[in-house]
């Protein structure tokens, strides 16, 4: 009884807080219309476009429980990588190898990375999210936690529907708000989203536009092809703190590899220059409780930290150059 009792209690308290949470939600929209209007977008896009807008408390339980926040190193790339991902990538390769290399060719992005981000990103379009983007966008605008990124990702949107880029009636994506193949966030279609196959719209859900786009956001922000991404290795005790990155905000203490190399066991395993400038990441020491500071360690180069301009997760970015590896091996 008790128990039943206190179920109860949870269930009439959420609905309560969801209650008054769209209450307050309802107005803050009444506020970002205004604001979107005076920003310069029309006003009747404004309004066909967020008129069904509405608070989604999934997309704030998705936002907190990431699995880059809690999966171990080892088990978020073994699930992102296995056999299957490998197979399914190379059955699309086969199937779209023209264009792929077209595009490898042109933009001087290696196809196997493309594959692995697409295969890492939507399991190579057959997980593109079916949530209604623009109350997802909303939703993250209206919290707190990152209200000023998403407020501007829907403002960018609602001007790209204004300018007849995107059209609204597709806008289905993932919880947070990003579209297509690649899962392209607003600011990032803009910026660079092509149009490939010159028939006039940029459709991210079809091979041609959507790995343009992809490689060329990589070749526009430095993406240098055939350069190392990560190597695995086991650290010395006697390395400096200093030089331990745990976050992908900002890796510090970049060194070159050959100064790098004597805190570093396996260092004669690295076929790499030592002229190579370089970073230490331990992955797990800030998400998993208990974990060992010195292992897992990777060492890191520049292409790995274009992968976190994409994602800002130290276990994405080794995941897709794992993935890509992979790609390497059977192509």
């Amino acid at each position: 009884m008790i128990k039943f009792i206190f179920n109860l209690l949870i269930l009439y308290f959420g609905v309560f807080a969801y209650a008054s949470c769209s209450e307050k939600f309802d107005d803050w929209l009444k506020k970002f219309q205004v604001k979107a209007i005076k920003s310069g977008i029309s006003e009747q896009v404004v309004n066909e476009v967020m008129s069904e807008a509405k608070f989604l408390p999934k997309v704030i339980e998705y936002d907190r429980y990431q699995p880059e926040f809690y999966e171990d190193t080892f088990t978020y790339i073994k699930k992102r990588t296995s056999n299957r991902k490998i197979k399914e990538g190379l059955k699309l390769f086969k199937k779209e190898k023209t264009v792929i290399e077209a595009i490898e060719k042109e933009f001087q992005v290696e196809k196997e990375l493309l594959l692995a981000l697409m295969g890492i990103e939507t399991n190579f379009g057959k997980y593109l999210g079916k949530m209604d983007i623009i109350s997802s966008l909303a939703t993250l605008s209206y919290d707190k936690r990152r209200s000023e990124f998403f407020t501007e990702e829907l403002l960018i949107l609602l001007r790209l529907v204004d300018k007849n880029i995107i059209d609204k009636d597709i806008l289905y994506g993932s919880w947070a708000g990003a579209f297509g193949n690649f899962q392209f966030m607003p600011r990032t279609i803009k910026n660079y989203a092509i149009d490939y196959n010159k028939n006039q719209t940029i459709e991210l859900k079809n091979i041609e536009d959507s790995f343009a786009s992809a490689a060329n956001y990589l070749k526009t922000i430095g993406w240098k092809k055939n350069h190392p991404c990560f190597f695995k290795i086991e650290l010395k005790n006697d390395v400096p703190k200093k030089y331990l990155n745990s976050s992908a905000r900002n890796i510090k203490n970049k060194k070159q590899i050959n100064f790098l190399k004597k805190y570093i066991k396996n260092s004669e395993d690295l076929d790499i220059k030592n002229n190579y400038k370089a970073a230490i990441i331990i992955p797990d020491k800030d998400i998993i409780p208990g974990a060992d500071t010195l292992s897992p360690a990777y060492i890191v180069f520049e292409n790995y930290e274009k992968i976190l301009n994409w994602n800002r997760s130290l276990r994405f970015a080794l995941a897709v150059c794992t993935l890509k590896e992979s790609f390497e091996n059977e192509i």
